[in-house]
């Protein structure tokens, strides 16, 4: 399926400038070629991303751009570009919370990471992705 998927965006993208659904269908296909070459192609994706909000940007998307940068250009890439968006939209919006505990664990920060934890926490609302970030909480002060 998954290279029947590519396929399909191969035929599509010949076709002229992607659109958001073409954008969104390439950032998904490089996740999950992570299944066949057991590494996540983060350059790729930061650039995905980045034609992304150009079509079509929203909040998770800069976030998103933001955490792929993070692992692709490093954790201060990463926190320079969350700290352009709009800090009164990120305020209570969970991804990017966790993006920035991340982002600041793998900088070295771990007091800022704890506290972005407990933040992105309070603001989960699926019990699966509270008991995740409270594992990382753990962890961070564990390890």
């Amino acid at each position: 399926m998954i290279y029947r998927a590519a396929k399909i965006m191969e035929a599509a993208s010949a076709k002229g400038q992607p659109g958001r659904f073409q954008l969104e269908a390439a950032i998904q296909s490089v996740h999950a070629s992570r299944m066949n070459t057991e590494k996540t192609d983060w350059r790729a994706l930061s650039q995905l991303y980045a034609g992304l909000m150009v079509r079509h940007p929203t909040i998770g998307a800069a976030v998103a751009r933001a955490a792929a940068v993070g692992e692709d250009a490093g954790p201060e890439a990463g926190l320079e570009m969350l700290d352009t968006i709009d800090s009164e939209a990120t305020q209570g919006f969970q991804p990017a919370w966790a993006t920035r505990a991340h982002l600041l664990a793998r900088s070295g920060d771990r007091d800022g990471a704890a506290a972005a934890y407990a933040k992105a926490i309070s603001l989960a609302t699926d019990i699966p992705a509270r008991r995740w970030l409270e594992r990382q909480l753990v962890l961070l002060k564990t390890g």
